[in-house]
C-alpha cells in the first residue's frame, strides 16, 4: 500500500471531491473537512506513520488529543465524523480491507446550548433600525425576515426577488447540500419586506438593476455575509447587549420561541433545513434548562 499523508494526498483529495460532487457539500464544509484531514495527517506524522496505516487504538488516542486541545465538543464531533467517512471511503475504493474507525465516537459531553434572545429582546432589536432611511428600512426587513424564517445568513443574503412570494406568504431558499425548501413568512415580515421593495430597494439601486433581494448600501450588488454580520452586531451594541450578537442567535431565537409555544420538533427541523432531527433536538435542552430554573425558583421544596 502506498503510504501518503496530508490532505493533499490522492485518496484524501478523492474523498473531498466525492463530498463536493456526489454529496454537494458547501465550499465552507469542504474547507473544514480538509482541515480535519490535515489534523489527522499531522497526528499520524507525529507517530511516524501514514494516516491510512493508523489502527483503532491510534484513532482513539487522536480523539483524546482533540478533546484536550481546547476544541469545542461540536468541533471534535465533526472531526470524528470526517475521519469515519474518510476511512469508509478508503474501504469502498479498495485502499483498505476494513475501517479502523467504525463506531469511533467522541467522548460524550453536554453540548453547549445555543444563545438566543427573549421575545422582548427580539422586539427591541427589531426596533433599532431607523426606518425613515432606505438603509434602515432594508435592515428592518432583513431582521424581520430572519426572525420570521430562521434562515441561515447565507440563505438570507442569496435570496433573489423571485424567491419571495409576498402574496402567498412564503419564500423558497437553497440550503445546505443545495437542498431547496419552502419556508412560510409571517404577516409582519411580509409587510416590512413589501415596504422595503416598494421604496428602499429602488432608492438604494438608483436606477440600476439587480436580481438579489437585499442590496448593499451602494446599490446594485447583493449584501454580503460579512456585511450582514456587521449590521446585526451594530444593532446588538446599539441596544446594549452584553454579548456580541450574530445572525445565528436570531435563528436560535426563532426555533426556541416556536418550541416554547408548542411547535412540533419535526416541523422546526423542516423549517430550519436540518438534515438530521438530532441537530434540532439541541433546542429541547434549552427548554429542559429553563424548566429546571423555574422549578428551582418557585417550587416550595426545591
Amino acid at each position: 500500500m502506498k503510504r501518503t499523508t496530508g490532505a493533499g494526498h490522492p485518496e484524501a483529495a478523492e474523498f473531498l471531491d466525492e463530498l463536493r460532487v456526489a454529496r454537494r457539500l458547501s465550499p465552507n464544509t469542504i474547507v473544514a473537512y480538509q482541515r480535519d484531514l490535515d489534523r489527522l495527517a499531522g497526528f499520524a506524522e507525529g507517530l511516524d506513520r501514514a494516516s491510512d496505516t493508523l489502527e483503532r487504538h491510534d484513532l482513539e488516542a487522536f480523539v483524546r488529543q482533540l478533546m484536550t486541545s481546547g476544541l469545542s465538543p461540536r468541533s471534535v464531533a465533526r472531526i470524528v465524523a470526517c475521519v469515519r467517512g474518510f476511512y469508509r471511503f478508503l474501504v469502498k475504493e479498495g485502499h483498505l480491507p476494513a475501517s479502523p474507525a467504525d463506531d469511533l465516537r467522541a467522548p460524550r459531553s453536554w453540548p453547549a446550548l445555543p444563545r438566543f434572545l427573549s421575545i422582548d429582546e427580539v422586539e427591541r432589536l427589531l426596533a433599532q433600525p431607523d426606518v425613515g432611511k432606505p438603509v434602515g428600512l432594508r435592515d428592518r426587513a432583513l431582521l424581520e425576515l430572519l426572525y420570521a424564517t430562521g434562515m441561515r445568513v447565507t440563505e438570507l443574503v442569496t435570496l433573489k426577488t423571485g424567491d419571495v412570494s409576498l402574496d402567498g406568504g412564503y419564500l423558497t431558499c437553497l440550503g445546505k447540500g443545495a437542498k431547496e425548501r419552502v419556508v412560510p413568512i409571517g404577516r409582519v415580515a411580509v409587510n416590512w419586506v413589501g415596504r422595503y421593495l416598494a421604496s428602499a430597494r429602488p432608492a438604494l439601486l438608483k436606477g440600476r438593476e439587480a436580481t438579489c433581494l437585499f442590496v448593499n448600501a451602494r446599490g446594485g450588488r447583493k449584501l454580503s455575509r460579512v456585511g450582514f454580520w456587521k449590521i446585526i452586531k451594530k444593532y446588538g451594541r446599539q441596544m446594549g447587549l452584553a454579548q456580541e450578537l450574530s445572525p445565528h442567535v436570531l435563528r436560535h431565537s426563532f426555533a426556541t420561541h416556536l418550541l416554547e409555544r408548542g411547535a412540533d420538533l419535526r416541523m422546526i427541523q423542516t423549517l430550519l433545513g436540518h438534515a438530521d432531527l438530532s441537530t434540532t433536538q439541541i433546542y429541547t435542552h434549552i427548554l429542559d434548562a429553563r424548566l429546571k430554573a423555574v422549578y428551582d425558583e418557585f417550587h416550595p421544596r426545591s
